[in-house]
């Protein structure tokens, strides 16, 4: 690559590289990204209300409804009731989506190891703790407000 090579650049493309291979490995299990995405939120999160897991994915909840609605037929996802609130549908995975999360928790490892081959296990965690470093900032700046930003950096 050329020097124009940049930080937002690298990190975009190397995430949208990952998922191209994951998706690649996972094709022959019928389900999508996002549905993929919903399994292993739900994994750590069960009981969530739609609403929550919408905003925990950035999705709307329109778009959620339908995922879980093919979900559901499929027999991975089942919406139980809020004990108290009737209006709430509450999230949890069936057992029949468990095998499917180890399945896709061996893709991922796989996949990992393809996009840090050649490197030490030393360079493998500093490049983690650093993603993570970066990932923490850009949380702490998006939860100011631009003007605040701008006004300092202007």
């Amino acid at each position: 690559m050329t020097d124009t090579l940049t930080l937002g650049f690298a990190m975009h493309d190397s995430a949208r590289l990952m998922r191209k291979r994951f998706e690649q490995r996972a094709r022959h299990v019928g389900l999508t990204r996002s549905q993929w995405q919903v399994l292993a939120m739900l994994a750590t999160h069960e009981g969530i209300h739609q609403k929550g897991l919408a905003d925990l994915l950035e999705l709307e909840s329109i778009t959620l409804v339908r995922l879980l609605d093919k979900m559901a037929e499929r027999g991975l996802i089942e919406r139980r009731s809020h004990a108290t609130d009737r209006r709430l549908s509450l999230l949890y995975l069936t057992e029949q989506a468990h095998p499917l999360l180890e399945l896709m928790r061996g893709m991922g490892q796989t996949t990992r190891q393809e996009a840090t081959a050649g490197f030490s296990e030393d360079e493998t965690q500093l490049l983690l703790q650093m993603m993570t470093r970066v990932r923490a900032n850009l949380i702490e700046a998006c939860s100011r407000p631009i003007d605040e930003e701008t006004l300092r950096h202007g």
